[in-house]
């Protein structure tokens, strides 16, 4: 049974750094492209970053391009989310989730079906 669980979450005040990771289990990660997506407070779930099998690609929201990094190691299981400059519209619930399929994987919601619980972060002003 395939499990993704986010921790690092936090609050922050503005222009502070953040790292998330995500642990899997069940699966191994290295078979599949991996994202992560945040949902603001009554808002929807939107886009926020990318990552191939291997890293060597990636693809960012252009709220977050240059102040957000995502990163994999296979080796351990586990996908990070390195956020820098945070702002407090960055406050979201943020999940970690693995792509449909094996191979190529977009920016929509559709394209993962297995989804961590969420970790909350908070950026004040």
């Amino acid at each position: 049974q395939a499990q993704l669980v986010e921790t690092g979450g936090g609050l922050v005040q503005a222009g502070d750094s953040l790292t998330l990771s995500c642990a899997a289990s069940g699966l191994n990660i290295y078979s599949w492209e991996m994202g992560w997506f945040r949902q603001a407070q009554g808002k929807e779930r939107e886009f926020v970053a990318r990552i191939s099998r291997r890293g060597h690609s990636t693809s960012y929201a252009d709220s977050v391009k240059g102040r957000f990094t995502i990163s994999r190691d296979n080796g351990k299981n586990t996908v990070y989310l390195q956020m820098n400059s945070l702002k407090p519209e960055d406050t979201a619930i943020y999940y970690c989730a693995r792509s449909r399929h094996t191979y190529y994987t977009g920016t929509s919601l559709v394209d993962y079906n297995i989804w961590g619980q969420g970790a909350q972060v908070t950026v004040s002003s």
